[in-house]
């Protein structure tokens, strides 16, 4: 009498590529788009809520903390861009995200120090750090023209951040044109449909 007997295969003996299709996507950056999508709401709330220019020592706090925090948000977008290579393997565009983080980096100082009503707009010094704010928005902008012209994220994310870094030559204007009560809601509007909608573009990224 002959016995015979079929071991019960190993995961080694499983098919490797079967293994994984079961795996859910991996998706390295999520932390990384809900950082600024949480970081452009609540932006977006602060001008709903201060408005963009405000005088009282309690409203220019809680407006540093909650712009602070869509800057973070920023910064968290560049490290994304440069993990993907979105603007490209050259040395420009390796730059030009060192660049910007350093122009975000110091746009933070500001906001920091105009939370805590340090600074004297009075003094060059402060102005030209001030600068950084708009300088940097401007640079997100150029940013987002190059991704789109590189084509490296495809899809909508190819496109969406040209839509979302365009809030500073949508929202300068319109506070130039209509005041500032009126670029308060357009703000906030940008903020959402823009960086809310890219900052899910970006977890949803896979590795």
């Amino acid at each position: 009498m002959t016995i015979s007997h079929t071991p019960t295969p190993a995961r080694s003996d499983l098919d490797p590529g079967a293994a994984r299709t079961s795996r859910p996507a991996q998706r390295p950056f999520a932390r990384h788009g809900l950082g600024l999508s949480v970081g452009a709401l609540l932006w977006a709330g602060a001008f709903l809520l201060f408005g963009p220019n405000q005088t009282e020592p309690l409203d220019l706090a809680f407006f540093g903390l909650m712009s602070g925090a869509f800057q973070l948000g920023l910064l968290a977008l560049l490290r994304v861009l440069w993990r993907t290579q979105a603007l490209g393997e050259g040395r420009i565009a390796r730059a030009a995200l060192r660049v910007e983080a350093v122009f975000v980096s110091l746009a933070i100082c500001s906001t920091f120090v105009d939370a805590i009503r340090v600074s004297d707009l009075s003094q060059p010094g402060w102005i030209l750090l001030d600068a950084f704010w708009p300088f940097s928005m401007l640079g997100m902008f150029f940013i987002g023209i190059r991704i789109a012209v590189a084509g490296r994220w495809k899809g909508l994310s190819r496109f969406w951040p040209l839509v979302a870094e365009s809030w500073a030559v949508v929202v300068i204007p319109t506070m130039g044109i209509f005041g500032e009560d009126v670029a308060g809601y357009v703000a906030a509007l940008h903020l959402v449909v823009g960086y809310t909608v890219l900052g899910v573009l970006v977890s949803r990224k896979e590795g």
